[in-house]
Order: structure tokens, then sequence, then C-alpha cells
């Protein structure tokens, strides 16, 4: 089911809130409650959730708010007694969080209750330091403790980030090159595997059992070239993935708008890989999405398939998705931490995987728990329509990982 992603802004509020109305709640990490002798169990999607954001990021991005609460899907726990699950109390780093995606991105990190420290890292040539990022984070009301860190471009990032990544449990990786006109996708993967490769050094040296989460394009390369790397090096694939929940936040909300049922009672799961034909939403597997006429079906797959660009052109060229791509990273991020801390929480990955035989690596549904990956899940039953799109994606899918073996092959971290 759908992990919840909600974000408090303040504490005190919802302590008051509690102490007025349910004075005998128990309350738990996701301030679900249960109230003596009305309710046996949590509720999931809490009554007690007052979620927003707001930021304001560099290059004009001005204001932007965001709220959420996904609890939907998951099955509630049990109380034990009377204590409830702790908030954890991780470091998570943000590598490239000076950007457009990495401002919004450690925000949104910075006021998940499971981060107890985060680091904020980028280059001193970003438009914004690191340091004054997390600088204007730190003045949060929140427990969080916020650290900047900078290297230059003749600086290794395996030599100078080790404050930065000791003892991350999970790095988010924003960062790379944006696709240029004429470009082609061989060439940016050339370019962004550099880049990724780098910090993914650097992660094996220092924070070898983290999460590294990438948002790397193109990340149907990128993630397979990464995770052969660790392989080489002794080190667990499964703890590089790539993000892709964007592609299930866009069909959420496409379904949503088509059928009128709010995208929080919507869960799509995409497969495949995060570009162009691999992108898959699985339409048929959600009780909303499956009454959708047939025939609207192929137009609404590729409303999903080119959400960036639609952004991109709206933007005028200017931008792409940042503010929705952070959104989509930290709902993932959030994910992993939840399983981290005990609650095995479930959203589609891209990641090294023997779901469909004949491609190494291939996003679907994945759960994540103590140690991180836990279970990568099937793809489940799928209609005729569906099966066919699924071997187009794979037959392109299969082209792009090969460029990441092929990498991988030929350097080693």
């Amino acid at each position: 089911g759908k992990n919840s992603f909600r974000f408090l802004l303040s504490q005190n509020t919802t302590d008051k809130m509690f102490a007025r109305f349910a004075p005998q709640c128990l309350r738990s990490s996701s301030r679900s409650c249960v109230v003596a002798g009305l309710a046996p169990t949590v509720h999931a999607g809490g009554n007690w959730a007052f979620s927003a954001g707001a930021f304001a990021t560099a290059g004009g991005l001005g204001a932007a708010a965001l709220l959420a609460n996904r609890e939907r899907h998951q099955k509630a726990p049990q109380c034990e007694g009377f204590f409830a699950p702790r908030k954890g109390n991780f470091k998570v780093c943000v590598c490239g969080g000076s950007g457009g995606i990495g401002q919004p991105l450690s925000l949104l990190m910075a006021l998940d209750p499971n981060v107890g420290e985060l680091s904020v890292y980028d280059l001193t040539v970003a438009m914004v330091p690191p340091g004054g990022v997390a600088a204007d984070l730190s003045h949060l009301e929140k427990r969080v403790k916020v650290a900047g860190y900078a290297k230059s471009l003749d600086q290794k990032a395996v030599d100078v980030l080790g404050d930065c990544l000791k003892d991350c449990s999970l790095v988010l990786v924003p960062a790379g090159m944006p696709r240029k006109p004429g470009q082609t996708r061989d060439d940016l993967f050339k370019i962004n595997a550099s880049i990724a490769k780098e910090v993914v050094e650097a992660c094996a040296k220092h924070c070898p059992n983290a999460v590294v989460a990438l948002i790397v394009n193109p990340v149907n390369s990128v993630v397979p070239a990464m995770a052969e790397l660790y392989k080489k090096k002794g080190l667990d694939p499964k703890k590089i993935l790539g993000v892709t929940t964007l592609d299930c936040v866009r069909a959420n909300k496409f379904v949503g708008e088509i059928t009128g049922v709010d995208p929080d009672e919507i869960e799509v799961p995409v497969i495949g890989g995060h570009a162009g034909v691999t992108i898959m939403p699985v339409f048929s597997q959600d009780k909303h999405a499956a009454k959708i006429p047939e025939s609207q079906i192929p137009a609404l797959d590729k409303h999903v398939q080119d959400g960036g660009t639609d952004v991109v052109n709206a933007k005028n060229g200017k931008g792409s998705a940042t503010l929705s791509m952070a959104y989509a990273g930290a709902r993932l991020g959030k994910a992993v931490l939840a399983g981290l801390n005990g609650t095995p929480t479930t959203e589609c990955a891209y990641v090294i995987s023997d779901v469909e035989s004949d491609v190494p690596y291939f996003t679907s549904k994945v759960t994540f728990g103590k140690t991180g990956v836990e279970k990568v899940h099937p793809v489940g039953k799928l209609n005729k329509y569906e099966e066919d799109r699924l071997k187009e994606a794979k037959a392109a899918l299969k082209k792009e990982i090969q460029s990441g073996l092929d990498y991988a092959r030929e350097t080693s971290l």
C-alpha cells in the first residue's frame, strides 16, 4: 500500500489538539491514535493530521506548499500495550542540495519526523552555497540538525565528504546535468554517470550500508551502472535504487482528474523504467483507474510518459519538474526511513531485480524494511493492452540497461 507522506508544521499545535480533544490518545510517530474505549486499532489516515510545508527557493521558484496525508491502503498497526513506535533518528544527506530539486527536497526531508540529522551537500560553484541552505533550514522549529558541506571542482568527494556522509542511512542524489537540445541519451549518460560515480564512490567508503536513491538521468542506465560498481566492490547492489515515484504521482493525479476521485484514494503502480515508453502505468490494478474507458487509456498512458516534457514546455524551457520531483523524492525517502524504523512500507522503485527474467533492472513495487530493500514484488496481473506495453517497455529498457552495464565493466570505484 501507499506510505504515509505527511509533514507536520507545528508539533505544538497537534499536541494542543490532542490534549483538548483526545486526552486518552496513545500517540504514535505518525500521529494516529486510539481513543480509549472507542477504537480498537490505530486508524490509518489519522483524524489528527495537520500537514503543511511552505518554502521559497532560489532562482525565482517562489513560495510553494506541499501538503500530504497518505496513510490509505496501509494496514494500521496494532497498539502494543501502552507503547507506540518511536520516531527514528536517522541521518540523511541530499547531494545536490542547493539546486532546484535539492532545496525543496532538503526542506521536505528536514520536516520528516524520522530525520534527526540532515547533510546538505553541493559544489562550491553552486548558485546558492549549501551552507546557506543549511542555515536557512536550521531555523525550522524542528529537532533536526542541519549542516552544509561544499566541495570544489578539483577536490574528490571521497576525500572530503567523510563528515557529511558518516552514519547516513539514506542518501538522496538529485544531481547531474539536464539534457540539452540535440543531445543524445548516451551523451547525457556519459556526463551524468561520472557525476553519480563520484557520489557513489564516497558513499561506498563513508556510508556503505546507506540506501542511495538516485535522481540522476538517465536513471535507466545510471542505476545499473552504479549498482554494478557496488557489486564489484563487494557491496550490496540493492542499496542503489532509482527514484521513479514521480511517475506514480503523475498517474494518480491524472486518474483523479479524469474520474473526479481524490488522488489520495488512487494507487496506480508504474513499472518498467523511468523514461519514455519504459514508463508503464498499470491502470488496471487500481479500482478507480480500471473504470476509465479502454479507448482513453493510450492517451492517458502517454500523458504520464510525457509529464516531464509538459512541465519543461510550461516553463518555456527555463526549468524542469523540480517541485514535483522534490515531492516525489521525499515520498520515496519517507518510505525508506519508515521501513528502516520498523514499519515496512511499499513504493515503486527501479532496482536490481529478477521480476522479469530478461531485464536485470526493473521498476516494480518494492517493500522497504529495516535493512532497506526487503522485497521486490512481481508485476501482477496485466490486461492485453498492458501485456503489449510491457513488451515495448522492456525492449527499450534492455538497451538502456546495457549502456549502464558496459560502463560498469570499464570502470571501478
